[in-house]
């Protein structure tokens, strides 16, 4: 799998001079499975950047959404191949009953929140509900883990039939104060030896805890998470958007060295767009 991040912020697009190195779009992951499948992690503004790379032509891709907040699908009016006819857009289930509205009206097209509608868009858009738990994206096998976040998340796994596998969980608590779906040692089983695990990693200690209860995880638990799973590499994400570049540098070198103590061989990065990473066995 090739794995391209075009978007690493959460709950706000982040743009300025204290943002650009690791980018102010927020979530969106590229992933390549060994066949070629093109299977798109959220639709958050860096959808924008990635529709570039299309340069104005058609594509088909598959979209799994950890849930429908604003940051996570605000991409969506301003990808490129959705205004292009050829283009197929396959989208798998919801998170929650009540994001289920999302895929009825699509809400970002309702003509109040953007000036086009939804029955004006060229491009076909197929929502997909699979009968089985694990289901099948090209050479990839896919399944889903409930989250603990507000009104509902989901993360996802792929392991492809190449042996390379990633996990993306992002909008998620791992020490909700109460409500907790799934806990700590759950996604580590989810998670268990991933090459790549990516985790919404937007707070820290000193932020607590006025954001208690917010549905973001502190940087510490990420890292025993990430340890736990025995994962091969983890990225941290969806950064806070008034986390500046310097402070996430600072957060990256404190991770790699907590981790070079903790679990060897397991790597840290903290997610920049741009990113490129080739997962192999």
């Amino acid at each position: 799998m090739r794995v391209t991040f075009h978007g690493v912020r959460g709950s706000v697009p982040a743009p300025g001079k204290s943002t650009a190195r690791y980018g102010g779009n927020t979530s969106c992951v590229e992933v390549r499975t060994s066949d070629d499948t093109l299977i798109v992690l959220d639709a958050g503004t860096g959808l924008r950047e990635l529709g570039k790379t299309f340069q104005g032509g058609p594509c088909k891709l598959h979209m799994l959404i950890s849930h429908t907040h604003w940051d996570h699908v605000l991409g969506l009016p301003f990808f490129g191949p959705l205004w292009n006819r050829d283009s197929e857009l396959i989208v798998y289930p919801l998170a929650s009953d009540a994001q289920e509205r999302f895929r009825e009206t699509i809400t970002l097209f309702d003509e109040i929140h953007f000036p086009v509608g939804v029955n004006d868009i060229p491009s076909e858009i197929d929502f997909v509900k699979p009968a089985e738990e694990v289901w099948r994206i090209g050479s990839a096998e896919v399944r889903r883990i409930k989250l603990n976040h507000p009104g509902g998340a989901q993360g996802f796994r792929i392991d492809d039939d190449d042996g390379t596998s990633l996990s993306y969980l992002t909008d998620n608590e791992l020490s909700a104060p109460s409500g907790v779906v799934t806990t700590l040692d759950e996604l580590a089983r989810f998670t268990d030896e991933v090459d790549l695990l990516i985790h919404d990693s937007q707070y820290l200690p000193k932020d607590m805890p006025l954001k208690v209860g917010w549905g973001h995880s502190v940087v510490d638990d990420v890292l025993q998470l990430g340890a736990k799973a025995r994962a091969k590499r983890l990225a941290l994400f969806h950064h806070d958007p008034d986390r500046t570049d310097d402070q996430l540098d600072v957060i990256g070198t404190s991770s790699i060295e907590w981790m070079k103590q903790s679990s060897p061989d397991t790597s840290v990065f903290v997610a920049a767009e741009g990113d490129e990473l080739d997962l192999t066995k």
